[in-house]
């Protein structure tokens, strides 16, 4: 039997259609003319109409027949199929109307509930309308505010079992109308109260997703009265829609977080956080029929239910109150993943990821700080970035220092002494060492002082040796990524004109645990009378050029970091020498940086510069590529009629300069994937603003212009199609092939110059140093099969003697050849490229690989 005939059964027939009510068409005319008169049509006041006020002065039960009459004039436009913009926006009045009134407390019995709810239902099974789109919710509130009033009868409880039961209350999903899902919610709480009058928590259940179904497992193993402490906050939880937490929200949970106890919410809550950002989206493949034979097949991603994104987010901020370190770790390493791209979706989760800033931005000291700053710094949406640089504005507003300055306050040391820390265990001890960027050694040492190469028994079988290892472990993963961020944060700072006092240098650089890692293998500048003396960090000293130490440095000393723009050029090739002979591998390019010069092109031009001109990029990458410089940039799309070009800018505060790189689509045969974003983009001007007019490039302070070009230079070096080795085979564009071919193999831009220059230093201390040579662009190659060009920009392979393209595509990983080669700095992966195919052609006769050797033969 249905749902209509169990209501039928209970509370007789239907209640026949209301006949033309002369009052009621009165009223309603008065409402929607003074509606018109008045210009309201999207939003409207109805509390400011005098026409309304009649209506809310009127008694329950005319409101409630009103409501009737209002419906069935509702059904008529349904059973319409066309209205005019007259007819549509009547209908809209009357629907707000409906609502409107639900939410009074118009004391429904069961019976004029069922006339009610059989004209939503009447609609839905004749397919006008979906059950979800009538006022479900404010409805629901009407069965509440009855049974709060005059207590729970046999029939509400019938017909509330009905209604739950029934076919209309299955499809929850909507994008708009009324959230079944806490409709289900609250009448199954009105059930479960109704049963328990112990005062227990209505139970929460959630298995449509991964998350769900592992939590729900958990819950129902607690005790009762812990479990009752938990379906409290969850029901919380799910009321975490807004976009930050209120005070109520936050008072409410901490009371009740309290009642559990810290440590056991802890103990249940980090595992799930711990859940969650291992979570792997899953892709289902689908399939659209357009109905005329074609076929559009696509994926779809699903990472978290609606449903646990927004319980989620309440979880998260229920974690303000908190301010230890294992839970600041867990929100920032979830913080991350949730802003994790998922193809044609964008962030995984946003909403969570917003939760996770709110609470990293709202702890005591400076912790919550420090995971900001480094997220800075891997996030690249651009709304999400300025979310978090205004957090960390507040808190140096608080402290009256820069945004900078609390940046290098809230960076954590771990303990650290000369990139070194110890963990005692017994007898036994644990070394943590920094090796380099992405490597942190742990080496066991027995009591005399050799290594043991495993993890010793007796700390596996003690609880407080599992902790203090879990710890060490738990060091490295965060000194690596901390490491990357501070070494990111340091090469950036040549645009924020950054001078230290030897004080403030010593306490955030030299002598910092973890920074001083990156600040020792670097070159700084130190200010004396009118001039900045070069020299770097030795056994303990600054040495100079010269070979003198600097012994008149003060606390009150300033302090810069060293740039080659602003050195003679002997005297840089003289520091690139020294570090080589030292043997100190810089974790970014310092020595090595490459300058950009004002060019007479560019003074002719006047206002911009076309050196990055005319390139063509693949727009994800450089869209993901400006994120993570700190440029600004949005993808531009086929649906962007009449958008010509774009811009990617930078600010830099420390000038009052924005920089413009001038981006313009490249509509070329459809070329763009399923979101309707072009593949492509090609590239044009770089300009700078400074007080809303363009300046003239003489006119660009000289390491503004070099900073600015390089980041320009590294966008069209890393995303050009010219660097793809199979773009060309695979399609790509045909009617660009000739750019493929002169960017592959064409004149060296600065980056690949200084990477030829290294080459030229390399080269004769290699074991392929008797077959490799360097020939202008290429370093070739000579085989035992063939000769070889390989391209020192794309790294692109020609093949002698006719010029045949080889394609190989790299692998992932690290090559053995190229690991123990000493490079003077981090991060150039084409370096490694040259030489990794350098050394796989050398020795051509040992290739298996069936599709280079086809190529080859």
């Amino acid at each position: 039997m249905g749902f209509k005939e169990n209501l039928r059964n209970l509370f007789g027939a239907k209640k026949e259609t209301v006949s033309e009510h002369p009052a009621f068409a009165e009223l309603l005319k008065s409402i929607v003319t003074e509606i018109v008169m008045e210009g309201h049509h999207y939003s409207i006041p109805f509390s400011k109409l005098t026409s309304y006020q009649t209506l809310k002065a009127k008694d329950n039960a005319t409101k409630k027949e009103f409501i009737i009459y209002l419906t069935e004039k509702i059904t008529i436009f349904l059973e319409k199929k066309y209205l005019d913009l007259s007819e549509s926006r009547q209908r809209q009045t009357y629907d707000e109307l409906v609502s409107l009134l639900l939410r009074s407390n118009l004391e429904y019995n069961p019976s004029e509930f069922t006339t009610l709810l059989n004209i939503f239902v009447d609609t839905t099974t004749k397919g006008l309308r979906r059950f979800g789109d009538w006022p479900i919710g404010f409805a629901a509130q009407q069965i509440e505010k009855s049974v709060k009033k005059k207590g729970f009868s046999s029939e509400w409880k019938t017909l509330i079992e009905n209604l739950l039961a029934s076919p209309e209350m299955e499809f929850k999903d909507n994008y708009w109308g009324s959230d079944l899902s806490k409709v289900e919610a609250k009448l199954k709480k009105i059930l479960f109260e109704d049963e328990n009058t112990e005062g227990k928590t209505p139970p929460y259940t959630h298995t449509d997703d991964r998350f769900g179904a592992m939590m729900n497992t958990q819950v129902a193993e607690f005790d009762e009265e812990i479990r009752d402490h938990f379906y409290q906050l969850f029901h919380l939880f799910t009321k975490a829609t807004s976009g930050k937490p209120s005070q109520r929200f936050l008072k409410s949970t901490s009371a009740i977080i309290d009642a559990i106890g810290i440590s056991k919410y802890k103990s249940v809550i980090q595992p799930w956080l711990e859940f969650v950002s291992k979570l792997k989206e899953i892709e289902t493949k689908k399939q659209y029929d357009y109905g005329n034979g074609q076929i559009h097949e696509y994926s779809n991603y699903e990472f978290l239910h609606e449903k646990s994104s927004v319980f989620i987010k309440g979880l998260v901020w229920s974690l303000a109150k908190f301010h230890d370190t294992t839970t600041l770790n867990l929100v920032a390493k979830l913080a991350e993943r949730c802003y994790k791209k998922i193809p044609g979706v964008g962030p995984a989760a946003a909403g969570i990821g917003n939760a996770c800033i709110y609470v990293l931005g709202n702890t005591k000291g400076l912790e919550g700080i420090s995971h900001l700053s480094r997220l800075k710094l891997k996030i690249k949406q651009n709304n999400t970035r300025k979310l978090i640089e205004k957090y960390i504005d507040v808190a140096s507003a608080k402290l009256g220092i820069t945004s900078s300055e609390i940046e290098e306050l809230s960076i954590p040391h771990f303990g650290l002494e000369n990139s070194e820390k110890t963990f005692t265990f017994d007898e036994y001890t644990l070394e943590l060492s920094i090796q380099e960027l992405g490597k942190v050694n742990l080496i066991w040492r027995k009591p005399d002082g050799k290594v043991q190469k495993t993890t010793p028994a007796f700390v596996k079988n003690s609880a407080k040796h599992t902790q203090t290892l879990k710890k060490a472990k738990s060091d490295v993963a965060q000194i690596k990524k901390y490491l990357t961020a501070q070494r990111d944060r340091i090469d950036r700072l040549y645009l924020d004109d950054r001078i230290w006092s030897y004080e403030d240098f010593t306490k955030h650089y030299l002598q910092h645990g973890l920074v001083s890692f990156i600040a020792t293998r670097l070159l700084w500048q130190f200010k004396k009378e009118d001039t900045f003396v070069t020299a770097i960090y030795q056994n303990e000293q600054w040495t100079t050029q010269q070979n003198t130490t600097l012994d008149w440095i003060t606390e009150a000393t300033e302090v810069r970091l060293w740039h080659p723009i602003y050195e003679e050029v002997n005297d840089v090739l003289f520091w690139r020498k020294k570090l080589e002979e030292l043997e100190i591998k810089q974790p970014l390019k310092q020595a090595y940086r490459e300058v950009y010069i004002l060019t007479e092109a560019e003074i002719n031009t006047k206002s911009y510069s076309n050196r990055m001109a005319a390139h063509i990029l693949k727009q994800h990458q450089f869209n993901a590529l400006t994120g993570i410089r700190g440029w600004k940039y949005t993808l531009m799309g086929a649906y962007d009629n009449g958008v010509d070009d774009e811009i990617a800018s930078r600010q830099i505060k420390a000038h009052g300069i924005e920089a413009q790189f001038w981006i313009n689509e490249l509509n070329a045969d459809d070329e763009f994937n399923d979101t309707g974003i072009w593949n492509y983009i090609a590239t044009d001007q770089v300009r700078f603003i400074k007080n809303d007019e363009i300046m003239d490039m003489i006119d660009v302070p000289k390491l503004v212009l070099s900073e600015v070009l390089r980041d320009v230079d590294l966008f069209v070096g890393v995303c050009s199609v010219g660097n793809d080795p199979e773009w060309r085979d695979n399609g790509g564009l045909p009617q660009y092939r000739d750019y493929w071919t002169s960017y592959s193999f064409g004149d060296l831009t600065e980056v690949a110059k200084t990477r030829k220059q290294i080459l030229e230093k390399l080269l004769p201390r290699l074991k392929i140093s008797k077959v490799a040579t360097i020939d202008g662009k290429f370093l070739k190659v000579k085989g035992t099969k063939r000769t070889y060009k390989i391209h020192i920009g794309s790294t692109n392979i020609l093949m002698e003697p006719n010029d045949q393209y080889l394609c190989i595509v790299p692998a992932r990983g690290k090559d053995k050849n190229t690991n123990d080669i000493f490079l003077p700095f981090e991060g150039d992966r084409g370096l490694s490229l040259v030489l990794s195919k350098a050394f796989l052609l050398a020795a051509d006769d040992k290739i298996t690989d069936t599709t280079i050797l086809n190529q080859i033969n």
